[in-house]
């Protein structure tokens, strides 16, 4: 039986470039030339949401959607992010020092983030053609798009959910799920970094919130896609997995704010979704062995082995970025290196905020040639159901059997809530 395919991408800044590098040789596979999108359920927060909405808005022609997100990525320039000029980054400067040093006596709260990202919005909604994701759910070229974001007046994770009618829903502690037309304005939400982009009002059920980066709160990146039904993930992080068998290096200089920063973006951005991936597999592992039933708990959905595939870069973005840092507008590079002692010390703030046209390139050919490098074990686990032999017709087919498969366990799962069992699937780390 051929398994529901899901996408995963999260956050990183200017990282997503790599994202886009990944998806391009992805695009280029043999049996998917004239075809329709792979992946029927994608998720993604922060550049991830980006990424994902781009491949929903065309994954009518899936090649053609990854070589157009390429090309957007690799023609990015920092002001088409945020405002470079003199007069913005003064002002903002400006409401920064009043509510540092007289904030407490004249009321402050007035600074709302480092860089305005007004221009971002007005990019994405030139690029971005949001009607056209429900014109492919209708068609059968989409099952679902999940992007998260982060409610900053509640402190909640939410999960924005356009699918076909009848997918699942949940809520969980601390996690709202909503279905909805997703917008430019979810987007530019999810992709809002904290303290850099300023957060992006939305409207919900409950009335209107403020929402910040999806991957603040998104400690379980694979839990949305496996919900809607994702049996096999392909996942593209941003993290460089040499990186962790470096040698601890010794200081004896206090961190600066930059390097600060960079450890907290590493965090959010970087770490859940590989300790995610660990977990499904330590998961899986115990399955196999028997030291878990698949049966589960009464009342509780039954467990399942999922595999992932995860791409990641082979190189340290960090030293990608460093080696680009000064084609960054000048007022903005000083004002990064102030907050470090040294250029070094700002590498990894850097590289999520280095949207120029050389760097983001860099990371499209990495992303490209690691998965050029992996492309027969890709293709041998996408098409490991037997579609590769068929070409395109083989996965129309496959899609429409998937998009039933979905509606009947989506079906079976509100039966369960009619019955009175707590939907909850007992993926462990996977899923909250």
């Amino acid at each position: 039986m051929e398994k529901v395919l899901g996408l995963v991408m999260t956050g990183g800044g200017a990282r997503g470039a790599y994202q886009a590098g990944v998806l391009k040789r992805l695009g280029e596979i043999k049996q998917l030339q004239g075809s329709a999108n792979p992946f029927p359920i994608i998720g993604g927060a922060s550049a991830g949401a980006i990424n994902g909405s781009a491949l929903a808005m065309g994954s009518d022609d899936f090649p053609q959607a990854t070589k157009v997100l390429a090309k957007l990525w690799g023609t990015l320039k920092p002001s088409d992010v945020f405002r470079c000029d003199f007069v913005s980054q003064a002002h903002n400067s400006l409401v920064w020092i009043l509510d540092l040093s007289f904030g407490g006596a004249l009321g402050g709260g007035n600074a709302r983030s480092l860089l305005d990202a007004t221009p971002l919005r007005h990019y994405l909604r030139d690029h971005l053609d949001c009607s056209r994701i429900q014109d492919n759910i209708k068609r059968g070229h989409l099952y679902a798009l999940a992007i998260s974001a982060t409610n900053y007046n509640s402190g909640k994770s939410y999960l924005f959910i356009q699918g076909q009618k009848g997918h699942p829903m949940w809520n969980r502690s601390r996690r709202v799920t909503l279905a909805t037309k997703i917008t430019v304005e979810h987007v530019c939400a999810s992709a809002a970094i904290p303290l850099v982009f300023q957060p992006v009002k939305l409207e919900t059920p409950k009335g209107t919130a403020f929402f910040g980066d999806g991957c603040l709160r998104l400690q379980q990146p694979l839990s949305p896609v496996i919900r809607l039904g994702a049996e096999k993930i392909v996942a593209i992080g941003v993290r460089c997995e040499n990186r962790e068998h470096q040698v601890d290096e010794s200081s004896q200089k206090d961190p600066s704010l930059a390097q600060v920063m960079g450890i907290l973006f590493n965090v959010m951005f970087l770490d859940h979704l590989a300790t995610d991936v660990e977990h499904l597999e330590r998961l899986n592992q115990l399955m196999r062995s028997g030291q878990i039933k698949h049966a589960g708990v009464e009342g509780y959905e039954q467990m399942r082995p999922l595999t992932v595939l995860q791409v990641t870069p082979s190189a340290n973005l960090t030293e990608i970025a460093a080696r680009h840092q000064k084609e960054m507008p000048y007022l903005i590079q000083y004002f990064v290196n102030s907050l470090g002692r040294d250029a070094a010390s700002c590498s990894d703030l850097m590289s999520y905020l280095l949207f120029t046209p050389k760097y983001t390139r860099d990371l499209i050919e990495l992303g490209y040639h690691d998965a050029d490098n992996r492309i027969d074990e890709i293709e041998d686990y996408l098409f490991a159901d037997g579609g590769s032999s068929k070409g395109a017709g083989s996965l129309r087919a496959r899609k429409s059997r998937d998009a039933e498969a979905l509606q009947k366990r989506a079906r079976s799962r509100r039966a369960d809530l009619l019955t009175g069992f707590r939907n909850r699937a007992v993926i462990g780390g996977a899923l909250p």
